[in-house]
């Protein structure tokens, strides 16, 4: 777990040693991380917004050896992808997964989940790409309840398409301002509690709407 914690907060240094001892493989890396966040129910903790963030920064560096198009169409692939393969988990095997195996499929996940849905519709599938967590179990609960797949597939790209397309320029364009650059760590950080911030308001609303029936 510290190691996880580790690469995030220091991201971008990681993405600079891994590319320069590997060259073309980081694409193989991105694509396997956004994949593995977006298309697998066990893995809800990689990093996703800060990887688009980071992955503009560094690309905006022209040494870096980073191509932003190439990187660009290697993200999206496997966002699309990933939700695809979760959609298709849920649907195959979404009950059997919550009843077996509670502790990686955790109810309290699907629930907050679930409460997006309740509360967005459909297009959850298109919110819950800027929402850590949900992000990972959006597409599962989808599969689950049998969401249309055209339906889904439309809000898939489109939240696909909105995810890369406004976090990866906005590491472009201020990923390498020097005070960003030089508080990399904090703006991480900040990225992911923007990123939770949803999640939170629905708690709070949810705790403060069952003191009021109460």
């Amino acid at each position: 777990m510290k190691e996880i914690i580790d690469f995030i907060l220091h991201i971008q240094d990681h993405l600079i040693s891994f590319t320069s001892a590997y060259g073309p493989l980081v694409y193989a890396l991105l694509f396997l991380i956004v994949f593995c966040e977006t298309g697998l129910v066990v893995t809800p903790f990689l990093p996703g917004d800060s990887l688009l963030f980071a992955v503009g920064a560094l690309a905006a560096d022209a040494t870096s050896g980073l191509n932003v198009w190439i990187a660009a169409i290697v993200l999206l692939i496997a966002a699309i992808v990933g939700d695809t393969v979760n959609y298709w988990i849920g649907r195959k095997f979404g009950a059997w997964m919550m009843r077996k195996f509670p502790r990686i499929v955790k109810p309290s996940h699907i629930a907050k989940t679930s409460d997006f849905f309740v509360r967005y519709g459909g297009k959850t599938i298109i919110l819950a790409r800027f929402v850590p967590i949900v992000r990972t179990f959006a597409p599962f609960v989808a599969g689950t309840g049998e969401m249309c797949y055209r339906r889904f597939m439309l809000f898939n790209v489109i939240g696909a398409l909105l995810w890369v397309g406004l976090i990866l320029p906005a590491g472009w364009f201020f990923g390498n301002i020097p005070i960003v650059k030089k508080n990399f760590e904090l703006v991480v950080l900040g990225i992911i509690f923007i990123s939770v911030l949803p999640i939170i308001i629905e708690v709070v609303r949810a705790k403060l709407s069952s003191k009021k029936e109460n």
